[in-house]
């Protein structure tokens, strides 16, 4: 998982409007941060979790079970699956 770099030299702009911009300060101030620290480590959070949803999730053990099971069965014909495949599609 990424984390902020001690050496930053990238900078990131943000507009926002001031109402926006006073909840940030203010939820910052609580979070004895800046504001550029505030949403430094919230992006980062957000960021992983985004990340983490698209290549990792966790299933119970019935939820394993049943996942285990579909992965296992023999592979069935599809014939309309391979016409589409095998058509042109809008793109070329």
């Amino acid at each position: 998982m990424a984390t902020a770099n001690p050496s930053k030299s990238e900078r990131i702009d943000v507009r926002a409007s001031p109402p926006v911009k006073q909840l940030l300060q203010e939820a910052a101030r609580v979070a004895h941060k800046n504001v550029s620290e505030f949403l430094l480590d919230a992006g980062i959070t957000a960021a992983n979790q985004t990340l983490a949803d698209r290549t990792r999730f966790e299933l119970g053990a019935q939820q394993w079970k049943a996942f285990q099971a579909a992965l296992d069965r023999p592979v069935s014909a599809k014939p309309k699956l391979k016409k589409l495949l095998s058509e042109p599609g809008l793109l070329g």
